[in-house]
C-alpha cells in the first residue's frame, strides 16, 4: 500500500511539472508582426493591451478581447462601454497620455496614424504595432489587420470566419452596384464646410470595393479631401450623394448637415430630386473604419442607400 501511495504521489507530482512547464512554454509564444513602422516581437495571447485605434478596437469587441486601456474620448456609440472604469483611459488620439500609459504596463500597444510620430516613445514603454489602414489597398489592409489580431490573440479560425461573413456581402453589394450606371459623390460636412472623396482616399471603398461609380473620376486623394463649393455638387449632378457628418461626432455629436447640405443648389440634383442623399454614419466612417463591425455596417448601409 505505502508503495501504491509512493507511486501515485510521483505520477501526480510529474503530471503537474509536466503541466506547468507546457503552460510556461505557451505563454512564452513569441511572434514576430511585421507593420508599416517595422517589425516587433510580440507574446501570443497578451493580457494587457492599450489600443488607440478605434477600428482594431471594434475587431477586438468582435473577437471577444477586452482592452487594458484607450482613449476614452470621441469613442463611438456602439464602444462606449469602453468607457467603463474597468478600463483605463490612456490619454487623447492626438495626445496619449505616456505616464499613465507605462503604470498600466502594458504587454502590448496598438496605434495607428494619429500616434505614428510617437512610435519609438511607445516603444520604450511595451512592444508597439502600427495597424492603420491603408486606403489605396483598402481590402488587403484591413484583412491584414483581422488576420494579425486573430494570430496574437490565438483566434484564427474566428477571424477567418468573421471575414469571410464581410467578404460575402461585399461581393453581393459589388455585383448590385456594377449592375447600374448611376452615380455617388461622398462628402464629408465639417462646421459648414465640405470636402469630397473619390477612390483611393479614406472613404474611396464605396467606389474600389463596393462597385459604386464615382460622380467625378479625378477627385483629389487626400486626407482631408478636396475642398469643394455647392456649385461643384450641382455641376457634378450625382444621382446617390453620401454624406458623412463629422460634426456629429466631433464637436458634441449634435447633427448639422442635413440643413448644411440640402440647399436650393443641391435640390437640382437627381440625387436630391430622387430621394438618394444618403447620410451616412459617422460612428462607423469617420471614428472606427477598418473594423469587423463597421465594414460590416458600411456595406449595409451604402447596400440599403442604393435600393
Amino acid at each position: 500500500m505505502i508503495l501504491a501511495i509512493f507511486t501515485v504521489a510521483c505520477g501526480t507530482a510529474e503530471e503537474k511539472a509536466s503541466g506547468s512547464s507546457e503552460g510556461k512554454k505557451t505563454e512564452s509564444k513569441e511572434l514576430t508582426i511585421k507593420h508599416r513602422l517595422g517589425e516587433t516581437k510580440v507574446k501570443q495571447n497578451p493580457e494587457r493591451v492599450v489600443v488607440f485605434d478605434f477600428g482594431t478596437l471594434d475587431t477586438m469587441d468582435k473577437l471577444g478581447i477586452e482592452p487594458a486601456g484607450l482613449p476614452k474620448d470621441n469613442l463611438p456609440k456602439y464602444l462606449e462601454k469602453y468607457k467603463a472604469e474597468k478600463y483605463e483611459n490612456a490619454g487623447g488620439l492626438m495626445e496619449p497620455d505616456f505616464e499613465a500609459i507605462n503604470e498600466m504596463q502594458p504587454d502590448l500597444i496598438i496605434i495607428s496614424g494619429r500616434q505614428q510620430d510617437s512610435y519609438e516613445q511607445f516603444q520604450e514603454i511595451a512592444p508597439t504595432i502600427f495597424m492603420g489602414l491603408d486606403t489605396t489597398k483598402y481590402m488587403d489592409s484591413f484583412k491584414d489587420n483581422v488576420t494579425k489580431l486573430g494570430q496574437i490573440f490565438d483566434k484564427e479560425d474566428q477571424a477567418k470566419e468573421e471575414l469571410a461573413k464581410v467578404e460575402a456581402d461585399i461581393n453581393k453589394l459589388n455585383e448590385k452596384a456594377s449592375a447600374s450606371d448611376k452615380k455617388a459623390l461622398i462628402i464629408l460636412a465639417n462646421d459648414g464646410k465640405i470636402s469630397a472623396y473619390g477612390k483611393n482616399s479614406r472613404f474611396g471603398l464605396i467606389h474600389d470595393v463596393f462597385g459604386v461609380d464615382a460622380a467625378d473620376e479625378n477627385i483629389e486623394v487626400s486626407q482631408h479631401g478636396q475642398s469643394i463649393s455647392f456649385e461643384y455638387i450641382t455641376e457634378k449632378n450625382p444621382d446617390y450623394l453620401f454624406v458623412i457628418d463629422r460634426g456629429a461626432v466631433v464637436e458634441g455629436g449634435h447633427s448639422s448637415a442635413k440643413d448644411i447640405i440640402e440647399n436650393d443648389l443641391v435640390k437640382n440634383t437627381n440625387a436630391y430630386k430622387n430621394d438618394n442623399i444618403v447620410y451616412l454614419s459617422p460612428d462607423y466612417w469617420y471614428l472606427s473604419g477598418g473594423g469587423l463591425i463597421s465594414v460590416a455596417e458600411m456595406v449595409s448601409e451604402i447596400d440599403k442607400g442604393i435600393e
